[in-house]
């Protein structure tokens, strides 16, 4: 049998060099996204009142008329705002214009904001891949291991969105503090050094399962991002029908969000995509078992908690798809099933024994 090679110590050095600069750039791109937010609160947008005035009046369901107004002997068309119906189908409201809030100085921000997490991105992938390369393997083999992935994954599917030209710029700040906290309890508590694996681990299924596994993980967490701010959003809307004055800074931030229903379209969408994805890291899961331990199920922490996750993102796709179950319903149950995730993979690897635990935790 031949023995698995040492760890590289060079490479796993530099690797833990490149996720603490990773670190110090998030940090820059945290502070530059705060700075967007002050310069874009000095614009006062308030379209969602004036849509929902113009709702009460029996106006604000119908498309606004493209207006003609004179300019030097020019005409210029005035374009119609954009509304999104809410999934209780009860009020039309615009977008709001994203965080810089149409600002040039808060725009600017934002600009820096993201080539700041576009390059701690490319910082934190230098680190997961010279950690690969410093033990030839997957790197994903421990908690630590999986944490600076799913935080790096998690980055890439928010930039890839932007690539995109989706209009996702208002999820830099609430992202960044979050990765910034995946990986500080990384590399404070979760950290290992870098070794190889235990032999049942070592299958070309460890590729396929585990990267799957982060990946909808971090989808499902963009997922969640979504139904967070969508519950804001919609409190912020339902008191201005409601006749109630938000203060002045709950309305500078709620403002440069999209519409309620806009983001609850767009968690729905984000979960909905990557659910097929989730099955086939379930019966990836499966399949590795039969081969590495003889049985395909065996009610395991870890297999359980992934079958209940399945189990609480289909009720929540199910349920949104229903009339009576869209809107703060569906993002609580949404919610649920994220917690069902995080807690398959803090609390299941941390508190729970089982053949899944990790390694050095």
């Amino acid at each position: 049998m031949q023995l698995a090679a040492a760890a590289n110590e060079s490479l796993a050095h530099l690797s833990n060099n490149l996720i603490y600069a990773s670190m110090a750039v998030y940090t820059l791109a945290f502070l530059a996204h705060i700075t967007e937010w002050i310069f874009g609160s000095r614009s006062k947008v308030a379209r969602t009142a004036a849509a929902l005035t113009r709702s009460e009046t029996g106006t604000g369901a119908e498309t606004p008329a493209v207006q003609v107004r004179g300019k030097g002997g020019t005409a210029v068309l005035d374009k119609p705002e954009v509304v999104t119906r809410s999934a209780a189908g009860t009020r039309d409201v615009p977008d709001g214009p994203g965080a810089a809030g149409g600002t040039v100085q808060g725009d600017l921000y934002g600009r820096i904001a993201v080539s700041l997490t576009a390059l701690g991105f490319l910082l934190a992938a230098g680190g997961v891949i010279t950690r690969a390369l410093s033990v030839e393997r997957a790197p994903w083999g421990n908690m630590y291991e999986f944490s600076i992935t799913f935080a790096t994954v998690a980055v890439g599917v928010y930039l890839a969105l932007l690539a995109l030209k989706k209009n996702v710029r208002w999820l830099g700040l609430f992202l960044v503090t979050t990765v910034l906290l995946d990986l500080g309890v990384a590399t404070t508590w979760l950290y290992t050094d870098s070794d190889q694996l235990v032999p049942a681990l070592h299958s070309y299924w460890l590729w396929i399962h585990v990267s799957t596994a982060i990946f909808c993980g971090a989808v499902f967490y963009i997922g969640a991002a979504g139904a967070v701010l969508y519950l804001f959003r919609d409190s912020y809307e339902a008191k201005l029908a409601g006749g109630g004055k938000p203060g002045t800074f709950s309305t500078s931030v709620m403002e440069r969000f999209p519409s309620a229903a806009s983001l609850d379209k767009f968690s729905y969408r984000i979960n909905a995509a990557v659910f097929p994805l989730w099955t086939f890291t379930i019966i990836a899961g499966a399949i590795w078992a039969g081969d590495a331990w003889g049985r395909y199920w065996g009610w395991d922490p870890k297999e359980v908690w992934s079958f209940v996750t399945w189990v609480a993102y289909a009720c929540y796709l199910h349920a949104r798809a229903t009339a009576g179950w869209k809107g703060r319903k569906a993002a609580y149950l949404a919610l649920f099933a994220f917690a069902c995730w995080i807690w398959n993979y803090y609390g299941v690897n941390i508190l729970l024994s089982g053949k899944h635990s990790y390694a050095g935790v």
